[in-house]
């Protein structure tokens, strides 16, 4: 009779471990790499955020008792269009799956020996980068039109935490419509059928306590408002979170978990 060596045991996780998250990243760097070959993504991708801020900030600052917790309304606002920016990027992410399938990308992840379930993490990370970029410009804007921004480390690295879930989240959410429809003009479509109901119905630009019943319960499941929850609580020295920080991480990490075993199931029938 042998006895397992606890040692041995150890290693061999700690390579599976390892093996695991190099895969992950070599996903991730790629689509890395390509966004450092087209920074005009960037810049594109930031003028959005930053005319919602500017424009409808502006207006809306002029309507009194609109933000809650007695916050500036553009205080109130600049965490909500951060969550927006960083939906808006995520939500259409899996158009790239559908290009990959198309040139032949995504039948060579295929035959790699990378589980599925890091391919999709690993694009879920990379949704992540094109998230913080995000991030970067609208605190720049937040801070130059006078938002009352908590600079603590500590809580920059909770919005930093919060992005890569609600990046993950999205992107993840993302590729299982890409599996579903397969064609990049469907895709589109549905595309910019999502985001509009999800932003809105949301606590991104108003508070929960100026929506109809209706309303509060479909905010009341949508991820989204708990990631706006978060950056709200993180963002802003007067900040504060209606639902919990440690409920608004539970329930992104809950979903993206979720999300994650579904996409890992159907991203290889992409190439069918």
């Amino acid at each position: 009779m042998t006895t397992a060596n606890p040692a041995a045991s150890k290693t061999i996780v700690a390579e599976t471990v390892s093996d695991y998250a190099t895969h992950v990243f070599a996903v991730a760097d790629a689509e890395f790499r390509k966004l450092i070959h087209d920074p005009w993504e960037l810049f594109s991708r930031a003028v959005q955020p930053v005319l919602w801020l500017v424009l409808f900030g502006g207006v809306m600052a002029r309507v009194h008792g609109l933000a809650s917790g007695g916050l500036p309304y553009l205080d109130f606002l600049a965490p909500g269009i951060l969550a927006q920016s960083v939906l808006f990027v995520a939500i259409f992410f899996g158009i790239s799956a559908i290009w990959e399938r198309d040139l032949g990308v995504l039948h060579r992840y295929m035959v790699s020996p990378a589980p599925r379930s890091a391919l999709v993490i690993g694009k879920a990370l990379s949704s992540a980068v094109r998230g913080l970029s995000q991030a970067f410009v609208i605190y720049l804007c937040a801070a130059a039109m006078g938002v009352n921004l908590d600079l603590q480390l500590t809580h920059i690295a909770a919005v930093v935490l919060l992005i890569v879930l609600g990046s993950g989240l999205f992107s993840t959410f993302s590729l299982i419509i890409a599996c579903i429809v397969k064609t990049r003009e469907r895709f589109m479509g549905i595309g910019q059928v999502l985001t509009m109901p999800i932003f809105f119905a949301s606590n991104a630009i108003y508070p929960l306590s100026v929506m109809p019943g209706w309303l509060k319960i479909v905010s009341s499941v949508n991820p989204l408002s708990y990631e706006v929850d978060g950056l709200r609580a993180m963002m802003l020295r007067s900040g504060a979170s209606t639902f919990g920080i440690g409920a608004d991480m539970l329930l992104l990490v809950i979903v993206s978990v979720v999300l994650i075993g579904i996409a890992t199931r159907m991203y290889p029938r992409m190439t069918e």
